[in-house]
């Protein structure tokens, strides 16, 4: 799965973008190149405060998870998204130039 989608994602033709949740989350970002842990407890619950660093804004999300990405080995394309307010994890990557 994270080579299809590595393969997907290196094309240089323009294609619709990629967008994952949860797991899908997780496997973009395996495919990027960053790596991931296990949590102690994990993120699980209604009500999540999530930080968008840019604009500063907190969104308030569900999660329901036991691993995150690692965000100190985030490739120079890619940057922080969504950071967890509670626990700092990272909860979103986006590529700097592509959709």
């Amino acid at each position: 799965t994270i080579q299809n989608i590595t393969t997907y994602m290196s094309g240089q033709k323009p294609k619709p973008p990629v967008f994952g949740i949860c797991l899908g989350h997780q496997l973009i970002s395996l495919a990027a190149g960053v790596s991931t842990y296990k949590m102690k407890y994990g993120n699980r619950g209604h009500n999540l405060p999530c930080i968008h660093p840019t604009t500063k804004r907190c969104f308030i999300t569900t999660q329901n998870h036991g691993f995150a990405v690692a965000d100190s080995n985030l490739p120079s394309d890619w940057s922080i998204l969504f950071t967890n307010a509670n626990d700092q994890s990272n909860e979103g990557i986006i590529h700097k130039t592509r959709p």
